[in-house]
């Protein structure tokens, strides 16, 4: 049936309940759509990976989808908040919240995932770059949910590193990048995360590790670019990230 005032769509709770137990999210009404099985589906095909949006962290940890990222996908979700938020928790749901220091942010815009968004009007698809606007600021209409995530298989020949600074074990990054390198297709990407905003795409810092910039001038070159982002980052900010994205890169060309 119809009914007036605000919802909310229910995914796996882990970010909205805590938020309606405070009271930061008055809600006329929740829309549980936990019972859709086709959402926690995934299929594989030879060029990518459908994963339903109710796809489970835990699902991708214990590798009980299919994986075509080289094992980056199922580590990452190891790494987020605790065992008891990953059984429950939903890459939609992540996706959704669009909170600048969530992991799968930065992971789908690092392996060029989209998403496939439904609404009244049909479905549309969006590239994970484009989808979150700023903190907590996404593309979705007040009327559209997502539907499913597709992410292209990556080539065998790459490789990743992850680097991540957390102020303790489960909880969320204060600074994250992820890094992709395939020497054989001279092919280098490097997204940070944690970034005030959506994630940072750092095109001249991956380019300039592909021309063999390393130790200081690596860095500078991150540290530039991160400086004309248009963020407004303290000293201490813009060397944390600087950092860890140099780490990012040097975890991946160490494989």
């Amino acid at each position: 049936g119809q009914g007036e005032g605000m919802a909310r769509i229910l995914a796996g709770g882990q970010s909205l309940v805590p938020m309606l137990n405070l009271r930061l999210a008055p809600l006329d009404t929740v829309i549980d759509i936990g019972r859709v099985d086709s959402l926690r589906q995934a299929h594989d095909d030879a060029d990518s990976v459908r994963y339903g949006a109710l796809v489970t962290h835990a699902a991708f940890e214990d590798r009980r989808v299919p994986d075509g990222s080289n094992g980056l996908m199922p580590f990452v979700a190891g790494q987020i908040a605790y065992r008891a938020v990953r059984n429950r928790g939903t890459i939609g749901g992540s996706l959704a919240l669009a909170d600048p220091a969530a992991d799968w942010l930065t992971t789908l815009v690092a392996l060029e995932g989209k998403l496939l968004i439904a609404g009244p009007e049909g479905r549309r698809t969006v590239a994970a770059a484009d989808f979150v606007i700023g903190s907590y600021l996404t593309d979705l209409a007040e009327n559209e949910m997502i539907e499913a995530i597709v992410v292209p298989r990556r080539a065998a020949t790459e490789r990743w590193g992850h680097y991540k600074v957390a102020r303790k074990t489960g909880e969320y990054a204060e600074s994250m990048a992820i890094a992709l390198v395939d020497k054989a297709r001279n092919y280098a990407q490097l997204v940070l995360g944690a970034t005030d905003g959506a994630p940072l795409v750092l095109e001249q810092a991956a380019q300039a590790f592909l021309d063999g910039r390393t130790d200081d001038a690596l860095r500078v070159a991150i540290r530039d670019e991160l400086m004309a982002a248009g963020r407004e980052f303290s000293a201490a900010r813009l060397t944390m990230h600087t950092t860890v994205a140099m780490r990012g890169l040097k975890g991946a060309a160490a494989k």
